[in-house]
């Protein structure tokens, strides 16, 4: 019996490869700047600080007297990766590095999409979400960190060793992937997969610590950071201010953050509720049974909106974190993660709107800016929340059968009850 697999063979494959090439044509004239995109101009972070951080590399240290520098070691590769194209002037040679990792996570989705069983939704979940960040997509690292996750949560089917040594390298690019390993089964595959990550991290470390003076300075600038203006932390502000608020907004850590009184404790309680999320995934995990094959990736998408959410900061770049990552779930067709995905496919929109196209409404705090932010912030909640859900629902012993439990009871009590007399 031949196993049905949505959209499949050359045909299935040809219609998203000609959506991508037409859509990252466009990506690539606006970074190359053929096309200008309103707004702050999002290049500037590769040309000016990417290839600043490039020139104190390849003297030999880490940035360390450079508070912009909040990465772990292993991003020095990423910054350094414009050596691959020594033709192309730095930047030129970034926005080619990026175009062809974008390409990578296409084929690696479309490959998957084909096997037995699998669909092409979370290549086309990746060919329609990467353009609705704009330009910023090209511009900023992230796109190769979440290269790595795809390929270590597609990996992880069937080599959980690679799926652990990925993820240890993707942590020492931007910590964010450490996630992938939350929703590995017990047993041996957990054993395999969390033994590969820690391997791979401490070789990663020690090759770091000894390759450079300064590889783990950023831990320092990252403790500082404040309450970012575009975190859920930072609605509260953003309201606060169109009732006098004494509060404002500077330019700190590479980013805006508000500063003024009360942003303090808001940014303590933000850290809270990631203790919070941490605490609900360590539970999750020890009462979880049920492990299919699409659970590693539900989980780890699951975990990085939780993350995303509860973080001071929510840079636009992150968008493509929880994005690539519910591309991996829609590949698996018994992945219940569809609306949350499609809410972040959404939201991932309106946060072009915000940035760059609206950010000066956003940092003015006026109602527009508000309510892109109240928005885009509430679309992420809510994927989050129904994601959670969800994957409890799936896993824990007695989740489904309570929730059916409470269905029967709901008719039963509406059959019982007597028409209201006239």
């Amino acid at each position: 019996m031949t196993v049905r697999t949505g959209v499949g063979g050359r045909a299935g494959r040809g219609l998203p490869l000609a959506v991508w090439g037409l859509t990252r044509a466009v990506l690539l004239l606006c970074v190359f700047k053929v096309f200008t995109v309103p707004g702050p101009d999002v290049t500037s972070d590769v040309s000016v600080i990417y290839r600043g951080w490039y020139e104190v590399l390849r003297a030999g240290t880490y940035p360390l007297d450079d508070v912009t520098w909040q990465y772990p070691p292993a991003a020095a590769l990423a910054v350094l990766s414009p050596d691959l194209l020594p033709f192309l002037e730095y930047a030129s040679a970034f926005f080619v590095l990026a175009l062809l990792c974008d390409a990578l996570v296409l084929g690696l989705l479309l490959y998957a999409g084909s096997r037995p069983g699998m669909r092409n939704a979370g290549a086309w979940l990746w060919v329609v979400g990467v353009p609705l960040l704009g330009p910023t997509v090209y511009a900023r690292y992230d796109l190769m960190v979440t290269a790595v996750a795809v390929a270590a949560l597609l990996a992880g089917v069937r080599h959980p060793r690679l799926l652990g040594a990925l993820a240890a390298f993707g942590t020492l690019m931007k910590v964010w992937p450490v996630l992938l390993l939350v929703g590995t089964a017990p047993g041996r595959e957990t054993r395999r997969s969390w033994s590969a990550a820690g391997v791979t991290g401490a070789v990663l470390v020690l090759l770091s610590a000894a390759a450079l003076p300064g590889a783990f300075a950023f831990l320092t600038f990252q403790r500082d950071r404040g309450l970012e203006i575009e975190s859920l932390g930072a609605l509260v502000f953003h309201g606060a201010r169109q009732f006098g608020w004494e509060g404002r907004v500077e330019l700190r850590y590479g980013s805006m953050e508000f500063a003024g009184p009360y942003v303090a404790l808001v940014s303590t309680l933000a850290l809270a509720l990631s203790v919070l999320a941490f605490g609900w995934l360590l539970l999750w995990r020890l009462r979880a049974r049920t492990f299919a094959v699409h659970t590693p990736a539900d989980a780890a998408f699951t975990a990085v909106l939780l993350f995303t959410v509860t973080s001071r900061v929510i840079s636009p770049q992150y968008m493509v974190w929880p994005l690539g990552v519910a591309a991996v779930c829609l590949v698996f067709r018994g992945s219940r993660t569809a609306l949350p995905a499609c809410l972040v496919l959404v939201a991932t929109g309106v946060t072009l709107l915000e940035f760059p196209l609206g950010f000066a409404h956003v940092v003015a705090s006026d109602g527009e800016g508000v309510a892109l932010m109240a928005v885009r912030n509430g679309l992420l909640v809510a994927a989050t929340l129904i994601a959670a859900r969800r994957l409890w629902r799936d896993t824990v012993p007695g989740a489904r059968q309570g929730r059916a439990a409470a269905g029967r009871i709901s008719r039963a009590g509406r059959e019982d009850t007597p028409a209201s007399a006239p």
